[in-house]
């Protein structure tokens, strides 16, 4: 897969993952922002939806195609976990931070993977998949950033997203902003104080 990897001077490992049409330029500034010090992998999506790239296909708008957000799930959890040893960081303490689509397939990991992080921010996400047998998140700490306006990610969803993680154990946390499906830098600085805080609360 298509990356850039950052070496940090830390233990953790930050996973970008953008939005779609975005690559794995995008968002290295928002990494650098919650944790300066942190090894980066930022990963472009293996698809290509009318050349923009994308984490998993799509048949319509909001309406996954569920082949593929299963194929890449399974594609993106065996790349971290070789990425990590070609890297040789911790997969113990990765913490994933997607938007949108990245969002979405970051959230697919933690409901077919037990502790497949050790956080999680997602960041404008939708429910990606549903029925699926439980997974054990306990300890793993996710961040869900939402807009109450947002065109794209009912609230419902939102909220229906949040009760599957918390029934898997992860401990979430919910931010609402009055915005809509944007990047907002209220929700950004709010992501780095959570992060910081996780941090503060693990020594």
């Amino acid at each position: 897969m298509k990356h850039i990897f950052q070496q940090g001077i830390n233990h953790k490992t930050l996973l970008m993952l953008h939005g779609t049409g975005g690559n794995e330029q995008d968002l290295l500034p928002l990494a650098k922002l919650i944790d300066p010090e942190a090894n980066v992998l930022s990963v472009r999506g293996n698809v290509l939806e009318y050349g923009m790239p994308r984490f998993f296909k799509r048949l319509a708008m909001g309406v996954f195609d569920m082949e593929s957000l299963s194929e890449e799930t399974h594609n993106l959890k065996e790349y971290i976990d070789q990425a990590a040893q070609t890297y040789q960081f911790d997969r113990n303490q990765v913490v994933a931070v997607g938007y949108s689509n990245g969002a979405n397939i970051a959230a697919s990991i933690l409901l077919h993977f037990d502790r497949p992080f050790e956080r999680a921010i997602l960041l404008h996400p939708m429910v990606p998949i549903r029925n699926l047998p439980k997974t054990n998140l306990e300890s793993v700490d996710v961040l869900i950033t939402a807009g109450r306006v947002d065109q794209m990610v009912t609230e419902e969803d939102v909220l229906e997203l949040e009760a599957m993680l918390s029934r898997n154990q992860a401990n979430v946390t919910t931010y609402w902003t009055d915005l809509g499906h944007q990047l907002s830098r209220e929700e950004v600085e709010y992501a780095k104080s959570w992060y910081q805080e996780k941090n503060q609360n693990k020594r």
